[in-house]
This record gives C-alpha cells, sequence and structure tokens, in this order.
C-alpha cells in the first residue's frame, strides 16, 4: 500500500512538472494587461483596443504573434490561480523603470473606457505590490495617466 501512493505521488510531481510552462516577458504581461482588463468584467472594444496599443507599445510583435499571444493569454489567465507567477518574471528580468511603464500601461488599460471600476483599481494595486513598485509611484503613475 505504501508502495502505491509512493508511486502516485512520483506520478503526480512528474506530471506537475512536465506541464509547468515558462513563463515568457511577453506572456507574463499580456496575462496582467488582461487580468486589468477582464477585472470589471465588461470587454468594451476601447479596453480591446487598448489592450493590444499597449503590448505593441511594450513589444515588437507582427500581426500575428500579436493574435496568438492574446489567444495564449486568454487561456493563461483563465487557469492561473495567482499573480505571482507573472509578476516573478517581470521581477527577475525588468528593472524599476521598466515595471513602472508596465504600470503606466496598466492604468492606461483601466482608464480605456473612461471609467476606473474599484476592480480594476484592486487589480492594479495588488500586481503593484507584487512587482514591489512603492506606494508612491504607484499613485504618480495613476496621476499621470488619469484623464482629465
Amino acid at each position: 500500500m505504501l508502495k502505491n501512493i509512493q508511486e502516485w505521488f512520483k506520478t503526480q510531481i512528474q506530471n506537475t512538472s512536465a506541464s509547468e510552462e515558462v513563463n515568457t516577458i511577453e506572456l507574463a504581461t499580456a496575462v496582467l494587461f488582461y487580468e486589468v482588463m477582464r477585472a470589471d468584467r465588461e470587454f468594451t472594444e476601447l479596453e480591446q483596443s487598448s489592450y493590444r496599443q499597449q503590448l505593441n507599445k511594450h513589444f515588437s510583435l507582427s500581426e500575428n504573434e500579436l493574435q496568438t499571444l492574446c489567444d495564449m493569454t486568454k487561456v493563461k489567465a483563465e487557469n492561473a490561480v495567482d499573480y505571482q507567477q507573472f509578476t516573478k518574471v517581470l521581477n527577475e528580468l525588468f528593472k524599476p523603470e521598466q515595471k513602472r511603464s508596465i504600470l503606466d500601461s496598466l492604468w492606461t488599460l483601466a482608464y480605456a473606457d473612461h471609467v476606473l471600476s474599484p476592480e480594476e483599481d484592486y487589480t492594479i494595486r495588488k500586481i503593484a505590490d507584487l512587482l514591489y513598485i512603492p506606494h508612491s509611484q504607484f499613485i504618480q503613475s495613476k496621476l499621470s495617466v488619469q484623464p482629465d
């Protein structure tokens, strides 16, 4: 019986390791953008357009690559348990000014439909905390992007 339990755990560990994918900077960023966009449960055309614009701003992607990234993002976001797996990638590879640029893009997405929902604000606050962005920069970023 003990041998059966050990075999089961061994199989589970192997399956987990094999199914874990390495998140790229592009995918991690796209998922975080997507999470802000879906936070208020409304996908307006303005938000979707802004989403693609922000991805193009940060990465040089062809139209085909952008579409593939958008498709992968939806699946990855819906299966994600938390944001940390994505912010970890950015924390390892981005400098503070690059993370601030991502934060600015998150606010741009939230304000794309000219309405900042409490859910969008909360989601961005959570992501900013996981990116180790100081609260003062969080506020500066919000104010710099906020429409008049």
